[in-house]
Parts: C-alpha cells; structure tokens; sequence
C-alpha cells in the first residue's frame, strides 16, 4: 500500500468524461477536499475529447443497426485510459458507470477503497460502444434502477463513497455504526439528535440524556430495527412462523 508520508496517495481515481466542468464543485468541498489535501487521495477528471483525432473532436457517432441517439466511440475512450493509466492499467480497476451494471453497494465501495487506482468511465448519450468493455476489461456499476443523462452524477457517487473509507479520511468508528456497514447487521442507523433539546415541540428521547451506555445502545438497536422496518424491510432478515429470526426453513 503506498504511504502518502512519503508522496504516493493511498487511492487515485482518476474520472474519464465528456464534462468535466461538472466535477469543478463535489470533490473541492468537506471530507473529500481534506482527503485531496492530506495526500490519501487524488483525484483526477480527464476530457475524452481529448483523445479524439478529427478537426471537432467527435467523441461520438450515429449506432450501428440504426435507432435512436448518439453512441460514444470507443478509440477516444480506450486511448485516453490506456494513455492515462500506463503501466498501472493492468492492476487498475476500470469500470464503466452504466443503467445496465451490478448495483454499486457498500461492500463494493470497500473493494475499491483497498484499490491503489481506480478509473471511472462516465458514459452519456446512448451509451458506450460495447468494445471498450471487452479491450479495457471493464467492470459496470449503476447506482441505481433509474437513468440518468451519463454517467458523471453516478462517477461522483462511487468517488465519494469509495473515498470516505480509505484508511485515515475519517474517524473509523463513524463507520463502524452507520447504515449498510456490511461488518454489522443489515439494518439502516438509529435516529440522531443534537442541541436544541426541545424544538418546535420536539423533544430529545430522555434515554439519551440519562447517562446510561447500555440503555442507550439498547434503544439505538430497537430504533435501527423499527427504522430499518418501515423504509427498508428488504434488509430485515427472515422471520419464521414462532416470531425466531433466520428463515422459514424447507
């Protein structure tokens, strides 16, 4: 693992887009500028027009077959990956941000953290020529079941939640407790509170100013689990006719 002591980050990312005016404000603010500062990450945003060789620097042209739109060429993307990457391409991990891709969950997100460079494709328009998956090796991710206009909003998704969870970006024990941790039971956090404690009618639960670890521990499970049941009870495991966690068993 590199040391940033001594000049090499712990993860470079590096972003291939058609826009990259659009990454200008998400990784200049908060955690993700600290990280930039400190030297654990780096990030960088690359205009694949660049690597287009007519006079307009077209980076894409009409599919073939016929349909619809506008489909992003494959010789400007590979050329700027592989020319970006060098000798790393081979251990990078490249994937195109894609509708069609495995869901991007948290365990992917600490997969890539532990990654030493990772490269991001933003697709637009229609889409990517299916060749630069098969010459670049890429893995697809999509951060959701919806469509976008490209990839760029997802890239900034996987980027930020990647980058929190490399060693040192953030105090380890706010991982530990928050949602969709995959090192702890699947289930959504408990409530918070802060100052003021009456607000607007509102009060702050008396078990979190009483003092009592165990009791307020206790409360924050019972509160992850009502939580985790009313906005994602597709996380809540199985629950057999006797009311006993586990599966129904066959």
């Amino acid at each position: 693992m590199p040391d940033p002591q001594a000049g090499a980050p712990l993860l470079r990312v590096d972003i291939f887009t058609l826009f990259p005016a659009m990454f200008d404000g998400p990784f200049s603010e908060s955690i993700i500028k600290r990280a930039r500062l400190s030297g654990l990450v780096e990030i960088a945003v690359h205009n694949i027009r660049d690597w287009a060789t007519d006079k307009h620097h077209m980076a894409d042209d009409t599919p073939y077959g016929g349909g619809a739109g506008m489909v992003m060429k494959a010789p400007p993307i590979v050329e700027a990956v592989e020319a970006v990457l060098g000798d790393d391409l081979e251990s990078a991990h490249v994937a195109i941000l894609s509708a069609g891709g495995r869901r991007f969950s948290q365990p992917i997100a600490r997969e890539l953290s532990r990654k030493r460079r990772l490269a991001l494709v933003c697709g637009h328009y229609e889409g990517i020529d299916e060749r630069v998956g098969a010459i670049l090796q890429c893995d697809e991710l999509s951060v959701g079941d919806y469509v976008l206009t490209g990839g760029e909003l997802p890239a900034m998704v996987v980027a930020d939640a990647t980058i929190r969870l490399v060693p040192g970006v953030i105090d380890p024990r706010s991982i530990v407790e928050e949602s969709h941790n995959p090192d702890t039971p699947a289930m959504v956090e408990y409530p918070h509170y802060t100052r003021p404690r009456t607000y607007r009618g509102l009060d702050v639960p008396e078990i979190l100013i009483s003092g009592h670890h165990a009791n307020i521990e206790r409360w924050r499970q019972d509160r992850a689990r009502e939580r985790t049941a009313h906005w994602r009870p597709d996380l809540l495991p199985a629950i057999d006719p006797d009311g006993q966690e586990g599966g129904s068993g066959a």
